[in-house]
């Protein structure tokens, strides 16, 4: 019988894609491990967010004692800020041993259902009839999966932290601001939660900027990964041929291949660096306003004599943990492109697999 015809798989959908990824996890065992990680990273990240609430609060005591020149008071919240940040320490390095576990248990898991999902019986024969989704699949399986535990960890619990941040802060937030007036032209005009609406507008204008400029580089990160695919496949055929491409004196069209290869690459990259530094503008820009911003947004309230510098300080502070939090999405842009363009490579991989045994099952090899 002649050899199959090649049929292109279509690139699925982002739902598709993380079906493919839940189906992946839930015939695991080591799921269980990954569940019970995660819910140890909670309850240290909800700690965090109690002792950063505690350091707030200690802005307001440790300010006050340098305005009034209380050295003794002064030197009483040093030892308080060495034990509150020395709680800190312990929780953020045990995040961080937790988050490196996760990591690795999660890849455990993808590279694992891959390679059984492209080891049953005839599927690796048929993908290589299934179109560009069937070129390099060592790569997808090794390197694209090992990069997407990295990225759905670290963004994963960045969120999750971020979220329970802004949640313990806003309410801090809400209460500083609730007494803050403003008073222009002999009027007090008083803004329930004012620094809270300020916080909100002010990330949420960025945010929506930084997406626009960073979306493309979605797009951008799958090309590059396709091509840097191709330049090792091409590389790893010529080791595997050197006999005869030495035999027929092929060299040199062999290096005008890999040069071709390469180039693509570069060229990839090239624009990767472009867009990167369009978003730079905007990120860059945005992080040298928010060193003052907060105490732009309190500064009428402060020199209108209605809080002392330490309340002004600890506003600051909680402002900055409320911004913070909203701004994890504007941090990680260029993250979430790359998530998205690495989910797509493996999710589309594995669910090629499920693909080509529809297309090509009734064949003979």
């Amino acid at each position: 019988m002649n050899a199959p015809e090649t049929t292109e798989i279509q690139t699925s959908s982002l739902s598709d894609q993380l079906a493919a990824m839940r189906q992946a996890l839930a015939g695991s065992a080591t799921t269980r491990r990954i569940i019970w990680a995660s819910a140890a990273i909670l309850v240290v990240i909800v700690a965090t967010s109690f002792g950063q609430i505690l350091l707030n609060r200690w802005n307001q005591p440790f300010y006050d004692a340098i305005q009034r020149r209380d050295g003794a008071e002064f030197l009483r919240q040093l030892m308080v800020f060495a034990a509150i940040a020395g709680g800190l320490l312990l929780l953020n390095i045990a995040q961080q041993w937790l988050n490196q576990r996760t990591k690795l248990r999660l890849r455990e898991v993808l590279t694992v259902d891959l390679i059984d999902e492209w080891m049953r019986p005839n599927r690796a024969f048929r993908l290589t009839h299934a179109g560009a989704i069937g070129v390099n699949p060592d790569q997808r399986m090794q390197q694209d999966a090992d990069h997407l535990s990295d990225l759905t960890t670290g963004l994963a619990i960045g969120f999750v932290q971020a979220l329970i941040l802004l949640v313990s802060f806003v309410g801090v937030l809400w209460t500083l601001s609730s007494g803050f007036v403003f008073h222009y032209g002999g009027h007090a005009i008083a803004i329930p939660g004012y620094m809270v609406w300020a916080a909100f507008l002010y990330a949420g204008l960025a945010a929506l900027i930084s997406w626009l400029v960073g979306r493309p580089l979605i797009e951008l990160n799958s090309a590059h990964y396709t091509s840097e695919a191709e330049l090792r496949h091409s590389m790893v055929r010529v080791n595997e041929h050197i006999d005869a491409i030495a035999l027929a004196q092929g060299e040199a069209e062999e290096k005008k291949r890999l040069n071709l290869d390469l180039g693509g690459v570069l060229a990839a990259v090239m624009r990767i660096y472009a867009a990167q530094i369009n978003l730079a503008w905007v990120t860059d820009t945005y992080g040298w306003i928010t060193v003052v911003a907060p105490i732009l947004v309190a500064a009428p309230v402060y020199f209108a004599g209605d809080i002392s510098f330490g309340g002004l300080m600890m506003a600051v502070g909680a402002f900055n943990q409320v911004h913070s939090s909203l701004r994890w999405f504007i941090n990680n842009i260029g993250s979430i492109a790359d998530w998205r363009a690495t989910l797509m490579r493996v999710a589309d991989f594995r669910l090629a697999l499920k693909e080509a045994d529809r297309l090509h099952g009734q064949e003979q090899r």
